[in-house]
Formats: structure tokens, C-alpha cells, sequence
């Protein structure tokens, strides 16, 4: 076989490696890692400021792959360049409890920064992590010291490029000048089922620019040579994001299916996997590394080290010029909450009325007050979600230091934009719209979830009590549909006082993300527990006796329970009232204080919420009743919907009478 330079063999070891993975798991996805094994070598070899033995370093460049199918791309540079991923785990690609897992996975393989493989979802959280380094870089960096000063990096396939949520990102990433991000377009004109022509034609060159992005070609992205000059091109340029458009051939090497959507999605098989090696020059054995590939790699570990001891010196004289700010720093990208972050939060008087939206409000600036890391906003909804933090600015291009995001009406990359800036550290972010549309953003919701962190969801007008918007503005089925997703928390707060207790809890979670579902309309403030929202579910009211019946409901539907009891208790049926604003928190308390709340053996019960009766029946059982709408709502006043559709207090004690006389 013919002679091949360092680098070319480096390359081709990526593309061995990814091939013999796929090949030995049986399924995978060959075509990205062949094709783009060039600008992965050239980005972690020779661009990338990272340290794979500390994959967690503060300042590090971050690099997502959003085309998370391509993962053995990924893998294979995270091996070579020496983080903890050994070749044993590369050998079980696919498989049970592996490290290498089909799409990558936040929080599972050293050096993998996001979740990904739905498409669109990667390059927009990146857009999220460019804005929380502009604005801790803003808020932190002082003259001389640049503590905050690093780049983020996604690779995209055509697929993320379709993906609607891909332009709403990249819409505001170029309106906010996001100079730090940088996205490599694996340009190679093919998807899974066919060429990308018969679907799609568009110039994305152009629509980029029209974004307010710079945007770089590179004709042939098998020459790393010109991956390099066009990345180094792409850091000099700080004021607009970039664009490299890298026009690759998906399976390169593989003589019968380079070039072809059968590169795509399915192994190569042995017999292609053999011309695929001759053709590249591949004569090691598989699963292998040569050495002077693994000592040309060596560099990676051996300049990362170098830059974060640069860091560290620059970080050290930083604590002495200004040892509060570093103090601060440390404790924000440590995720340590201050002691007394919640200290000023309000107590609503009871028997007044006030909309949990407000209430929310109220609740969320008196903790950014003494928060300074929570930052956020809505989706074009700030007035009507109430989501402003009043005592800071909006971010604009011309300065990042504010705490207000104004996303636009760009709910899907708001929420991949919230994902991007929990991951990277250093802020708490939420964001806002109404309850309605918390579908247009529910696959970044997903995400939160199964990465685990901390996103806080402000979702509004929550229930048939919109009234005059009509059935396009009332959610029916949103809450329960939440509620589903699994480690997402959902809190509908009863009254004004909930509200504020779930502001604190959502704060407090930092395993996962948080939706808080909240009134447009008056509620009345109840006296209810102190630390209710903290168990899920309590007991609001009881009987004087033992309890004949249970009524439950969250949200808007707890005071009318309350005023059900009454009318109850006097027509001789002990009533016990439990408001229960989040499933999710109940289920994690004990046993026994669940049986305290919902005794098992009293199964006369009743549930009210102005929504899908979907998720309530576990708690009402066979021989309990739901008061919900399981149907499409109407134009009218909010009040006369709520009588119509029969969440009444006539209407609860109604149905609670007819389970008692069964």
C-alpha cells in the first residue's frame, strides 16, 4: 500500500475505527464518520482548546455533534485524543450498559457536552451555550483577564438543516451577533432515504447570510488544509456567528456505497468494509491504533493540559485583583446555591385574589434578586407571562450582560436554547409562553429530561379559563401530557402562596427540569401549608371525624373544593380537601406519608382539573370520579366556561354524593 502522511493516516484511523464499530454491532451509521472524519481530526487535533483529562475544565471549547447519529465519529476522537473512553467500550458500540451508546449522551461518556440525535436539537442548544459564555463573559471578564473566553462548535448535517427549529435558532443567533459560535455543515447532499436534491433545494449559504452569519465554503472537505484556514477564519470573525459549508462525500472510501444514502444509516458489511480499507490504505488490524497515530494524537492531551495550566495562572491572579467576583464565579459554576436565596419571598393575604401569573412574577424577582444566575424570558410573551425581571436589562448584541432573553416567537429554539445554557454552567435559565403551546417546545422539554437538568418552564393561561381566545388558546390535554414526560416535574399551584413555594422548589431541583403551570385568571389566596408544594400533595382540609370522602384537584380547581367541602360536611359527608400541585414530587415522598394524604382504604373520591382526566385516575381508582374536559373548549368568558363544563361547586358535591350513595 502506498505511503500515507500523518495525518492522512490519522483520518483514516478515524474512519477504521468507526467502520469496525458499526460492523461489530450490527447496526450504526458509517456514512457521516467516513465522510466527515477530516474536519473531526482538524477541529480536536488542531482547533479545539481542550483538556480530555478533565473533560469538565470551565473554559473549555465546547463541540456538539448534532447529526448524533454519526456518534462513532465522535467516539473515535474522543479516544484518540485520550479521554476516558477505552477501546473495550468502543468495541461495544450499541450495546447494553456500554459507554457508547447509538446517539451520544450527556452525563454518561467522558467528553460527550450534549444529548443528541433528534435532529435540529444540537446546533440550537449551541446557540444556547454561545449566549451564556457571551453574557458570563460580559458580567465576569474584566481588563486582562478573559476567565470566560471560549468557543462552541457543532457539526450538522442536511437533517438539522431542514429542521424548522434550526432556523429559529440560527434566526437569533444572528440577531444577537453570537461572534462564538461556529457550526460545520457537513454538506454532503445526501439523507437516509435518497439524494438531499429531491427534497430539498434551497441555498442554505444564503439563508445563513441572511441570518447575520458569516459564511465560509470549503469545496472539498477532504483536504484538512482548507477545513483549517476556513475554521481559523471562522474564530477571527466575533461579532456574527459562522457557517462552514463543507462539501464532504458521505461514505468516503466505500467504493459501492460512498456518495449514496446507502452510506447512511446501515453497516457497511465485510466485504465493502475490506475494499473500503484497501482503497484507503487501512493495513493495521481492526480495532486498532497505530502508534505514530496514537503519538501524533498525544499533542491533544499534551496542549490541553498547557491551556488549562495557562487558565488556571490567569484565573489564580484574577482571584487576587478581584477575589468576590472569583468567589462568585466559583460558586455559580459550582451550582451552589446561595443559603438564602429564597429569604425575602412573599406571603400572600388570604381571601385576596390574585392570577398565579402574577404571582409568579412577584415570586420570580424577589429570588433574581438574590440570584443573580437565573436569567431568562418568553417566547414574544413577556407581558402576558409575566416572565420580566424587572431590575435588569434585555440582551442585545451590543451588550450581553442583561438577564432578560427576548427569544421572539421561536418556542422550540427557546427551548434548545435553555438546554444549551444549563449546560453550560454558570446561569439557571427559564423561559416563558402559554401553556398551549408548551407542544411546539416539548422535544427540548424531552431532552432536559433525559439529560437531567435544570431548565424552568413558566407556562401560562393553563386551562378553558382563557375564555374568549377559544379552543386554540385552552389547553386540554398540555398538563396531563407534561406530566408524562418522565423527570420533568409539573407544579400547578392552587393559589398565590403555592406559587411562590413553587418558584423555590424549582430553584432547588437541579436533576432535572421544572414546568410551572399557572393561572391567567384570579384565584383566591388559601391558607394553605408551608411547605405543601415541597410533599406534592397535602391535606388542605380536613374532616372533624374520619373521612367519608376525598376531594383533590390542583390549581384553579382547589378553592372550589374547598367551598364543595363546606356544603358536604353540612349534608353529613366528612370531607377531607387535598391539593396536590405536582404527581411528580408526591411519588417521591414516603409511604407512609402517602397513605397519610390518600388513604387506600378510602376510595370514595373525587378529582377536579380544568383538563385531560388522563393522569388523575390512579389517584381516584375504580371507584372514584374525574371532573375534567376531555374535549375541545369554546369562546366565552372564562367563568361561564368553567360553570358550563361543569367545574362547579354544585357540580362537585353532586358527584361526590353519587359515589357515596353507590
Amino acid at each position: 500500500m502506498a505511503k500515507q502522511s500523518i495525518v492522512t493516516k490519522s483520518i483514516n484511523t478515524i474512519r477504521a475505527l468507526s467502520m469496525d464499530a458499526i460492523e461489530n454491532a450490527g447496526s450504526g451509521h458509517p456514512g457521516l464518520p467516513l465522510g466527515a472524519a477530516d474536519m473531526g481530526y482538524v477541529l480536536f487535533r488542531n482547533i479545539l482548546k481542550h483538556n480530555p483529562k478533565n473533560s469538565q475544565w470551565l473554559n473549555r471549547d465546547r463541540f456538539i455533534l448534532s447529526a448524533g447519529h454519526g456518534s462513532m465519529l465522535l467516539y473515535s476522537l474522543l479516544h484518540l485524543s485520550g479521554y476516558s473512553l477505552p477501546m473495550s467500550e468502543i468495541k461495544k458500540l450499541r450495546s447494553w450498559q456500554s459507554k457508547t451508546p447509538g446517539h451520544p449522551e450527556y452525563g454518561h461518556t467522558d467528553g460527550v457536552e450534549m444529548t443528541t440525535g433528534p435532529l435540529g436539537q444540537g446546533v440550537s442548544s449551541a446557540a444556547g451555550l454561545a449566549l451564556a459564555e457571551a453574557h458570563l463573559a460580559a458580567e465576569f471578564n474584566r481588563a486582562k483577564f478573559k476567565i470566560v473566553d471560549h468557543y462552541t462548535y457543532a457539526l450538522v448535517g442536511d437533517g438539522d438543516m431542514m429542521e424548522g427549529i434550526s432556523a429559529e435558532a440560527a434566526s437569533l443567533a444572528g440577531h444577537l451577533g453570537l461572534g462564538k459560535l461556529i457550526v460545520l455543515y457537513d454538506d454532503n447532499q445526501i439523507t437516509l432515504d435518497a439524494d438531499a436534491s429531491v427534497s430539498f433545494s434551497e441555498n442554505v449559504i444564503n439563508r445563513y447570510k441572511a441570518y447575520g452569519w458569516q459564511t465560509l465554503k470549503v469545496d472539498d472537505g477532504h483536504q484538512s488544509e482548507s477545513i483549517e484556514k476556513a475554521l481559523k477564519e471562522a474564530k477571527a470573525e466575533t461579532n456574527k456567528p459562522t457557517l462552514i459549508a463543507i462539501r464532504t462525500i458521505i461514505g468516503y472510501g466505500a467504493p459501492n456505497k460512498q456518495g449514496s444514502s446507502k452510506a447512511h444509516g446501515s453497516p457497511l458489511g465485510a466485504d465493502e468494509i475490506k475494499l473500503a480499507k484497501d482503497n484507503l490504505s487501512i493495513d493495521w488490524p481492526a480495532f486498532s491504533v497505530p502508534k505514530d497515530v496514537k503519538a501524533h494524537f498525544a499533542k491533544v492531551a499534551k496542549d490541553g493540559k498547557a491551556s488549562e495550566q495557562k487558565w488556571n495562572k490567569l484565573f489564580k491572579d484574577y482571584k487576587k485583583a478581584y477575589p468576590e467576583l472569583a468567589a462568585e464565579f466559583e460558586r455559580r459554576m459550582a451550582k451552589e446555591l446561595p443559603k438564602d436565596f429564597a429569604k425575602d419571598m412573599p406571603k400572600f393575604p388570604v381571601g385576596e385574589v390574585m392570577a398565579t401569573r402574577n404571582a409568579s412574577n412577584i415570586a420570580l424577582n424577589v429570588i433574581a434578586a438574590n440570584l443573580p444566575e437565573l436569567m431568562g424570558g418568553s417566547a414574544d410573551l413577556a407581558g402576558s407571562t409575566k416572565t420580566d425581571i424587572k431590575a435588569s436589562s434585555i440582551i442585545q448584541k451590543t451588550d450581553y450582560s442583561g438577564r432578560n432573553v427576548y427569544f421572539g416567537v421561536r418556542e422550540h429554539a427557546m427551548g434548545a436554547m435553555a438546554n444549551g445554557m444549563s449546560l453550560h454552567g454558570g446561569v439557571i435559565p427559564y423561559v416563558g409562553t402559554f401553556l398551549v403551546f408548551a407542544d411546539y417546545l416539548r422535544p427540548s422539554i424531552r431532552l432536559a429530561a433525559i439529560m437531567a437538568i435544570q431548565v424552568i418552564y413558566v407556562f401560562t393561561h393553563d386551562s378553558i379559563g382563557v375564555g374568549g381566545d377559544g379552543p386554540t388558546h385552552q389547553p386540554i390535554s398540555a398538563t396531563s401530557a407534561l406530566r408524562l414526560i418522565p423527570n420533568l416535574s409539573v407544579i400547578r399551584p392552587a393559589d398565590a402562596n403555592e406559587t411562590a413555594q413553587a418558584w423555590v422548589e424549582a430553584i432547588k431541583r437541579q436533576d432535572g427540569p421544572t414546568a410551572l403551570v399557572l393561572s391567567r385568571q384570579n384565584l383566591p389566596n388559601l391558607k394553605v401549608s408551608k411547605k405543601g408544594v415541597s410533599k406534592g400533595a397535602y391535606i388542605l382540609a380536613d374532616s372533624e371525624g374520619k373521612p367519608d370522602m376525598i376531594l383533590m384537584a390542583s390549581g384553579s380547581e382547589v378553592h372550589l373544593c374547598l367551598e364543595a367541602k363546606a356544603k358536604l360536611d353540612k349534608a353529613g359527608i366528612n370531607t377531607r380537601v387535598v391539593s396536590m400541585p405536582s404527581f411528580e414530587i408526591f411519588e417521591e415522598q414516603s409511604k407512609k406519608y402517602k397513605e397519610a394524604v390518600l388513604p387506600k382504604a378510602l376510595r370514595a373520591r373525587v378529582a377536579i382539573e380544568a383538563g385531560s382526566s388522563l393522569t388523575w385516575h390512579k389517584y381516584t381508582g375504580l371507584d372514584g370520579k374525574v371532573i375534567a374536559i376531555d374535549h375541545y373548549g369554546a369562546s366565552a368568558d372564562g367563568d361561564f366556561l368553567m360553570e358550563e363544563y361543569g367545574f362547579s361547586v354544585n357540580n362537585i358535591v353532586k358527584t361526590a354524593k353519587s359515589i357515596i350513595k353507590k
